[in-house]
């Protein structure tokens, strides 16, 4: 039921997107962050709960800007919309239609086919009532989901804190199931892509784990 919602709300690409910045983001912070707090008494405590908690503030952060970003591009359809339906000029018109579809459908499209769909685009836009660029639940419940997506990849990273009582172990327990979940998540969408899952999940290790390194090396 759970998933259902997530698949429902996010599309494939924004999911895989949201939980790799998850868990770069917590690898990240558990191996600087470990160099911080050390191996003293009360330090995997310490660690454990600045990790939640930086988690959580990076998932109400993307969920905002998720929505932001929403409203962006809402607004950047409706001033392409006003100007299509306020022209006079009917290849003006389809130009701009072109110019926001063409990069997606020219590979897969003929010429003439393209050009009686633009045709009835623009005809549907200026015959069309125009609405305000407005949010609706659906955004809202696709922001949680980012929230989510960004928050849970703290699990993996502060069980061990609960089960191992040296820090300094627990921290290397946590970046190890980390970079074990970093690879079933590569395994696991690559089903979205025409690569084999071996294939797909090793390279989206490395990438995450070379970013990790750089945000390191960067003081990140």
């Amino acid at each position: 039921m759970a998933f259902k919602f997530v698949a429902d709300n996010l599309a494939p690409g924004e999911r895989l997107g949201e939980v790799l910045f998850g868990l770069i983001m917590t690898l990240t912070f558990t191996l600087g962050a470990g160099m911080l707090f050390g191996a003293g008494e009360g330090a995997g405590r310490e660690l454990l709960i600045a990790t939640l908690g930086c988690n959580v503030a990076w998932g109400v952060i993307d969920g905002a800007l998720y929505i932001l970003g929403l409203l962006f591009d809402r607004g950047r359809l409706g001033r392409l919309g006003r100007s299509i339906a306020s022209t006079t000029d009917d290849q003006h018109a389809v130009a701009l239609v072109a110019s926001e579809l063409d990069e997606t459908l020219v590979p897969i499209t003929s010429p003439d086919a393209r050009l009686g769909l633009y045709r009835d685009i623009v005809a549907r836009v200026k015959s069309g009532e125009r609405r305000p660029v407005a949010l609706g639940l659906g955004d809202f419940k696709a922001a949680a989901v980012v929230f989510w997506s960004v928050v849970i990849t703290t699990l993996p990273a502060a069980a061990p804190f609960v089960f191992i009582r040296d820090p300094w172990i627990a921290l290397r327990v946590s970046n190890a199931l980390l970079i074990v979940v970093l690879f079933f998540v590569g395994f696991r969408w690559a089903k979205h892509t025409s690569l084999s899952a071996w294939t797909f999940a090793l390279g989206l290790t490395t990438f995450g784990v070379a970013l990790v390194l750089l945000a390191i090396a960067l003081g990140g």
